[in-house]
């Protein structure tokens, strides 16, 4: 799998870093125009990033109608304080969530990337420090150096969820399925607490902000869907508005394709996978 190779620097003070999603600079302001990427820079030459095949628990979600929620801030924060501590940062600290100091201002690193998404984030695989290949230069990514990226060790040690898309090489995602299910075995970080698959009953919002450990996907739907519900946390209508949400995946193993409502079960006020998050790829919308 060849990717694009990006040099530059990441900056985190007075931005809300969570463990799969942080402020990049690239050291040239006209590299993702070069390389035919769809990236939003802002007006100071940043971008967010999406750390590809990971996903954190939420430490901040707003959904369309109603209140900023997270998930259980304990693991959310480990991720990720793991993540600016893998690229270089200490001393962290926050308002909130927002960070107001941190040493150095910024580290040196670079990403691998072949596409942004919606919302003009580059998909992308983290790398701390300096890389002797040149800037916008193509990279054959292999085991060992999917291994070295920041992606792979937050897996690796539990920290974040795998969740992938339909863009990612099935043998990168193998490594990955293999790091996740080494971890989930280990019962490290997240996996100590995960009620993924066997199952979260839900009574309160405070259930999910505060108790609940799930796939961090799961959790944005549920807080979508009861966001409509004006303080009901009935979820008799969960599984249709999945549906109606048109969330398509493929199966792993059996590359069956079919919609998220589908993996979803619902037994009164309790919801699980019926599938581990890594048997799950999701195609891009």
């Amino acid at each position: 799998m060849s990717l694009s190779l990006v040099k530059g620097q990441f900056k985190i003070l007075h931005s809300q870093p969570d463990g799969d999603s942080i402020h990049f600079y690239p050291d040239d302001k006209e590299a993702f125009t070069t390389l035919h990427l769809s990236a939003h820079l802002s007006a100071v030459g940043s971008v967010q990033l999406r750390l590809d095949a990971i996903d954190a628990l939420e430490t901040h979600y707003t959904p369309r109608s109603g209140t900023t929620q997270h998930q259980p801030l304990d693991l959310a924060h480990a991720a990720a304080d793991r993540l600016l501590g893998l690229l270089g940062f200490t001393g962290i600290q926050r308002d909130g969530e927002t960070i107001t100091s941190a040493t150095p201002d910024q580290t040196p690193g670079y990403i691998l990337t072949r596409f942004a998404d919606k919302y003009g984030r580059p998909v992308c695989f983290v790398y701390a420090g300096e890389s002797d290949q040149a800037d916008l230069s193509s990279v054959y990514v292999t085991t060992e150096i999917l291994q070295g990226s920041v992606n792979h060790q937050l897996l690796a040690e539990g920290l974040v969820y795998p969740t992938f898309y339909s863009q990612l090489y099935p043998d990168l995602r193998a490594e990955l399925m293999s790091a996740a299910q080494t971890a989930r075995a280990a019962g490290t970080g997240i996996w100590q607490k995960d009620a993924t698959t066997s199952g979260a009953t839900i009574s309160s919002i405070t259930d999910l902000d505060d108790q609940l450990v799930i796939l961090p996907k799961l959790f944005r739907r549920l807080v979508d869907y009861l966001a409509l519900g004006a303080g009901s946390m009935s979820l008799d209508g969960f599984t249709n508005f999945l549906a109606s949400r048109g969330d398509r995946l493929i199966i792993i193993p059996d590359t069956h394709a079919t919609g998220f409502d589908t993996v979803v079960e619902v037994t009164g006020q309790t919801v699980r996978l019926t599938h581990p998050p890594e048997e799950l790829v999701f195609i891009e919308a």
